[in-house]
């Protein structure tokens, strides 16, 4: 499925994230090509919370999730879902989730859902950085390196995308130059959303794989883009705080703490825009620098 249809790209991203009910814990997800082929973290992340909540049958929200990368997935192929119902408490519900491909584990991801209850309450601070309005967004700044774009990927990575990016500060890819590893950004939905909790939930999944592992090529001066670097997400957690919405603007503040052995540490947290601190997440992944101009597949 491509998300480059341009006159519903939201309602297929909605679509892809609701899965098919195979069995009662056995869901198959359709997946979209971005344009490299294989599956995009964020799809598997979303689809996967999406898959465990299709098992939760009291009111319960997610609270976190765990999850690692096992193997690259196909694009061109769908992914069963298969959830382990591990524990129904009185407070607290827990479910596994493994995502197969060709008979394989690609992915698996354990997620913790809890009774909406009252608590202390305090928050890290937002960051003070310009506001959304009168920021470039990322795909207009990709329009101006088009032509640096590989001919194959151009045409996908320069369509109309369901959610909007807009980075406070971005970096040409292209000519990447040595920055301090922290990066904001401000997105949201391009249209509204239905008052469903658990359908946003499942949304900011699938956003926040987008620029953690990136940021930690900024102190180095190197990007994605470069034919001898091996970029992928491992592991990717997620702690969910606050209600909030994806069709209002959140603001994705991003630093990387530490790289080393081939490895990238990447931490984020997710305000609204008033300052409501909604969700956090850490990840690392491979940034592995090659000599040769060929990319290895295997990680």
């Amino acid at each position: 499925m491509s998300v480059c249809v341009e006159d519903n790209v939201l309602g297929e991203l909605l679509t892809l994230l609701k899965l098919e009910k195979i069995e009662e814990t056995l869901f198959r997800g359709q997946s979209q090509d971005l344009g490299f082929k294989s599956v995009f973290g964020g799809q598997v992340l979303g689809q996967a919370l999406s898959a465990a909540y299709r098992t939760v049958s009291q009111p319960r929200t997610a609270h976190s999730l765990h999850a690692y990368f096992l193997r690259m997935g196909d694009a061109g192929r769908p992914i069963i879902y298969d959830v382990d119902c591990i524990r129904d408490g009185k407070s607290f519900t827990t479910r596994r989730v493994v995502a197969i491909q060709k008979g394989r584990a690609i992915f698996n991801m354990a997620v913790s859902f809890q009774v909406d209850e009252p608590g202390f309450n305090h928050q890290d601070s937002a960051p003070s950085v310009p506001g959304p309005d009168g920021i470039a967004p990322d795909l207009e700044n990709a329009r101006k390196v088009a032509d640096k774009i590989p001919a194959q990927v151009r045409e996908k990575i320069l369509c109309k995308k369901p959610i909007e990016f807009r980075p406070v500060n971005p970096i040409n890819p292209f000519a990447p130059e040595k920055r301090a590893p922290q990066r904001y950004i401000w997105f949201k939905s391009i249209e509204s959303l239905p008052d469903d909790p658990v359908l946003h939930q499942y949304l900011l999944a699938y956003a926040s794989d987008f620029g953690l592992v990136t940021t930690s090529l900024y102190p180095h001066g190197h990007s994605y883009w470069e034919s001898q670097m091996q970029v992928a997400s491992l592991d990717h957690a997620m702690w969910f705080h606050r209600r909030f919405r994806m069709d209002d603007w959140l603001l994705y503040a991003i630093r990387s703490p530490n790289a080393c052995k081939a490895r990238g540490l990447s931490d984020g947290k997710i305000f609204t825009q008033d300052g409501k601190l909604v969700a956090s997440v850490m990840q690392e992944g491979l940034i592995r620098y090659r000599e040769s101009n060929k990319k290895s597949m295997l990680l």
